[in-house]
């Protein structure tokens, strides 16, 4: 089973500006080859053959649970009170200087050194009553911060975009 996690990513310009540059187009990720571990480009090239892919991230007190991030699993990028979009992680990994490249967060900023690929991105547009009235869910609840859902949440999660799509 996919593992569910939701990223808030439209809520703040900095958000909105990351988004603008890495979720609502792709990035030639050939083009730092120098900033990425072999290993991490052979990776994203076998992922995304044509060289580019939308890029997202998360603050390295997310470590621990990004390392359980693997291909496949299904993130929701949230904000304005909605599920703004839904895309499968492509490939995960850490390394702040390709972060820097991306995202060129204004000096002092927070920035983020776990970075993610992602695969079948599509916008979605659903609000947040839509997940709240799923098992388990919470109505009012505004999904504050990186939050990752347990298997039934993600299991009713992944039937409402399958129904949606």
């Amino acid at each position: 089973m996919a593992q569910v996690f939701i990223q808030p990513s439209y809520g703040t310009p900095e958000a909105r500006r990351y988004g603008a540059e890495t979720l609502e187009r792709t990035v030639a990720f050939r083009d730092h080859a120098d900033l990425l571990d072999p290993a991490d480009l052979a990776r994203l090239n076998a992922l995304h053959p044509g060289g580019r892919a939308r890029f997202w991230g998360a603050k390295d007190k997310y470590d621990r649970r990004m390392d359980t991030v693997t291909t496949g699993d299904v993130v929701l990028f949230t904000g304005g009170k909605q599920v703004r979009a839904a895309a499968e992680v492509g490939h995960g990994f850490r390394n702040l200087r390709f972060a820097r490249q991306l995202w060129d967060p204004d000096p002092g900023k927070c920035l983020w050194s776990n970075v993610y690929s992602l695969r079948r991105y599509r916008v979605v547009e659903l609000p947040y009553e839509a997940i709240w009235a799923l098992p388990g869910f919470t109505a009012g609840d505004n999904f504050m911060g990186l939050r990752f859902l347990d298997d039934t949440k993600s299991a009713a999660v992944v039937a409402l975009l399958s129904s949606s799509a």
